[in-house]
């Protein structure tokens, strides 16, 4: 089931999500529902609280992200990363790596609202997967920025909190007006909807 995806200036988005102390059926159908949602908005993460749900949960898929390099250990083996989406975290811990890089991120919560994010290169996560069972992620590249940017939109942070202040001040207009379109209703859009000037791009995403 597609789910509406909550804009900025919904107070959810700021919510820190609660643990998941039991992995259940609720559980795997919200992730399942995130995955289609996710797909049918063509973004490549989403998490919990931009479905309206305050949980330790985000889902991920780069398997149709060619032009940004990733690589990934799952449980210390080397695999294709295309091979382990939709990837689905429950519960995340990550590890940042030292080095860091700028990258374009943009939010499945923030419509044509792009910025110059700095990350870490590499991430370690441990996670929980659909079965409870725990998983160790190495990743670098464009999953490891996906991965981050989805853990902080699982405790309250947004992309933008993370943008430097010329360029929040540029795009103080575009917020403000997205605030207002939240508080006069306009939370949720179709996950099968068309933006403003046409269909999203998975490269234009978060999560990118």
């Amino acid at each position: 089931m597609r789910l509406s995806i909550l804009q900025y200036g919904d107070p959810m988005l700021r919510a820190k999500g609660k643990r998941v102390e039991k992995v259940d059926d609720r559980i795997r159908e919200l992730a399942q529902n995130m995955i289609e949602t996710m797909h049918a908005a063509n973004g490549v993460g989403l998490a919990a609280q931009q479905v309206g749900e305050a949980t330790q949960l985000t889902v991920l898929d780069i398997s149709q992200v060619e032009d940004r390099p990733t690589t990934m250990k799952l449980n210390d083996e080397n695999i294709e990363p295309a091979a382990a989406m939709p990837l689905v975290l429950i519960n995340p811990q990550i590890d940042l790596g030292s080095e860091t890089e700028t990258g374009t991120e943009g939010c499945l919560s923030f419509p044509e609202i792009t910025g110059e994010i700095e990350r870490a290169k590499s991430v370690t996560v441990r996670a929980q997967n659909l079965n409870g069972d725990p998983i160790e992620i190495e990743t670098t590249g464009f999953l490891a920025r996906a991965i981050q940017h989805e853990v902080d939109h699982l405790n309250g942070i947004l992309f933008i909190d993370r943008m430097s202040s010329a360029a929040k001040t540029s795009l103080s207009s575009k917020l403000k007006r997205l605030q207002k379109e939240t508080q006069r209703g306009a939370k949720h859009r179709s996950a099968t909807g068309r933006i403003r000037g046409g269909e999203q791009k998975a490269v234009a995403e978060t999560t990118l």
